[in-house]
């Protein structure tokens, strides 16, 4: 059974984190007493930074706000107010203990939700996240802009962190920062493709309505 969380007040990210690993421990606990369902708990933080395990230096241009190291995979990505995350606590184990396939199915899983609304989000080789050709919106041939970020880590097989979907967050934010070490590719919203009515419970209604369809 998977149990849904929903906060719509930020949470504090640290907070977010001990929380996240706290409920991991539960589905792993070998105590069918302690034992915890697997969660997938959507929410959005305050304005901050966060450095991955693959993060570079050179890659944090403008400190602009309060930087967690991570202990995710990636690089620098922002969160903040506007972005809908969601963190995934599963246990591959039970499921598939095979971590690219994971990670396809965070993909279809976005690409579902974005497909609800009428954008089409698009996989990139070599390039993580989820992605909008910019041509169909007036930008330039070959202009590409990341819609959605994606950062995971596994304890024994349980799955944490997740991904984050860019609904209205303030876009000159990304500023301080090479998003996931790429600079060549610009970041956008739904907001910002001219989806100015969709809500957060909006989003939060897709990602709910496709997450049976993508992982059963």
């Amino acid at each position: 059974m998977v149990e849904w969380r929903i906060d719509y007040n930020p949470v504090d990210y640290s907070t977010a984190v001990l929380d996240m690993e706290r409920r991991v421990a539960g589905i792993r606990s070998e105590s069918p007493e302690d034992r915890a369902d697997e969660l997938v708990w959507l929410l959005e933080h305050p304005p901050l930074y966060t450095a991955g395990t693959s993060a570079k230096a050179k890659d944090l241009l403008n400190p602009l706000f309060p930087i967690y190291k991570s202990g995710r995979g990636g690089e620098y990505t922002y969160h903040g107010p506007g972005q809908r995350i969601a963190y995934v606590m599963l246990d591959l184990k039970k499921r598939n203990p095979d971590i690219r396939a994971y990670i396809y199915k965070l993909e279809e899983w976005i690409i579902a939700a974005l497909k609800d609304f009428g954008v089409n989000g698009e996989r990139r080789e070599g390039r993580v996240g989820i992605w909008v050709d910019m041509h169909a919106y007036g930008g330039k041939k070959g202009d590409e802009s990341k819609i959605a970020a994606i950062g995971v880590r596994l304890r024994k097989w349980v799955t944490y962190h997740g991904i984050a979907i860019n609904l209205n967050p303030d876009l000159s934010h990304f500023s301080g920062i090479v998003p996931c070490g790429i600079s060549d590719y610009g970041v956008t919203s739904l907001h910002a493709l001219g989806k100015t009515k969709i809500t957060t419970g909006d989003v939060d209604a897709a990602l709910r309505k496709n997450f049976p369809k993508v992982f059963g």
